[in-house]
């Protein structure tokens, strides 16, 4: 089995570097993996010397941190810092993969511009698969990372969620759609107009305009977007479903007589809390860099950690790149004689 090297940001996010820290323990418990703890090492074996771990620690020592307030662009600067170290170690093929719960516009800057794009692709993208009511997941692409995108990005966002749905989730020949507010074709806005008909040119199996309610029906296995939209569309989701569970809660304790069909329902809340949970899928991927960089929430805690290296760990066994590569060679390039 390959021993893939993840290199783990211990100095972002809110719980840095305690739970970051704890989360990476946990993953080498689990997973075969080596982890690269990267940060102020002082404080990363202050937090290691509570655990009784079976195996050496790889510690890389950063001088430096970025603030989750910190400005983008600034990540590009301070070379000393964990996130740009971390990289750099991609870049210099010293690691696999980045895990990050640190500021999302500079893991963004780092996975763009230190680790850089595929050389097939032009914009990487923001991917996230979210549950639908089949029981099954639909991949929405781009969700934050493009705030402004041409059609020839969505295109690559195409292949990038195609490949995703089938190594990810083993969804053969999988369904695209792109965002729109009809599903006719002709409705939208300029971008969703100039990319259909690139779309139609592609070998994949395009489907034409998804509408909202189509991320949640499963009538898409992709839906695909710039990262305005998609982002809008993700966290207002998470919010959504934090909010029905808490709604729910409340509406139990106004009625007594409620308790005991809650009581009843308590294994189907808890497994659609398990859904919509964070920690539970652990991180996003940045997809169509030259190596995988997952993005965590900020405040991510130790399990999130945990699950954001074991989905890392998917995607580097899965060759998701290679696998990328060659679905564009198949589906996408006939289109772009037509750009």
């Amino acid at each position: 089995m390959d021993n893939f090297r993840i290199a783990l940001d211990c100095m972002g996010g809110d719980y840095a570097p305690d739970e970051i820290v704890k989360g990476g323990v946990l993953a080498l418990e689990e997973f075969d993996c080596d982890i690269l703890f990267i940060g102020k090492e002082e404080l990363i074996r202050q937090v290691l010397k509570k655990y009784k771990l079976r195996q050496d620690v790889n510690i890389i020592n950063s001088k430096d941190s970025i603030e989750m307030n910190s400005s983008p662009s600034s990540v590009l600067k301070r070379k000393n810092s964990s996130l740009y170290i971390a990289g750099k170690l991609l870049k210099e093929n010293k690691a696999d993969a980045l895990v990050s719960a640190g500021n999302t516009g500079a893991v963004l800057a780092v996975g763009k511009f230190v680790v850089g794009a595929c050389d097939f692709l032009e914009r990487p993208a923001i991917a996230v698969a979210l549950p639908n009511k089949l029981g099954k997941k639909t991949v929405l692409v781009d969700v934050g990372a493009n705030v402004d995108s041409k059609p020839r990005h969505l295109l690559d966002f195409a292949v990038i969620g195609h490949t995703y749905a089938e190594e990810i989730l083993d969804i053969k020949n999988p369904t695209i759609g792109i965002l729109s507010i009809g599903e006719e074709e002709g409705k939208g806005n300029d971008l969703v107009k100039d990319t259909f008909p690139l779309l139609k040119e592609t070998k994949l199996n395009f489907k034409g305009n998804a509408e909202g309610r189509d991320i949640y029906n499963g009538n898409f296995n992709v839906i695909i977007c710039d990262g305005f939209v998609g982002n809008i569309v993700l966290k207002a989701s998470e919010s959504l479903g934090i909010s029905l569970i808490e709604m729910i809660k409340e509406e139990v304790i106004k009625r007594p007589v409620s308790k005991l069909g809650a009581l009843l329902m308590k294994p189907a809340i808890n497994a659609f809390k398990k859904k919509v949970d964070f920690e539970e899928y652990g991180g996003t991927p940045l997809l169509g860099t030259q190596k995988p960089v997952i993005i965590t929430h900020g405040r991510a805690n130790a399990k999130a950690i945990k699950n954001s290296i074991k989905i890392t760990k998917a995607f580097l066994s899965h060759h998701f790149n290679e696998r990328m590569k060659d679905n564009f060679e198949k589906y996408i390039q006939p289109a772009l004689k037509v750009l």
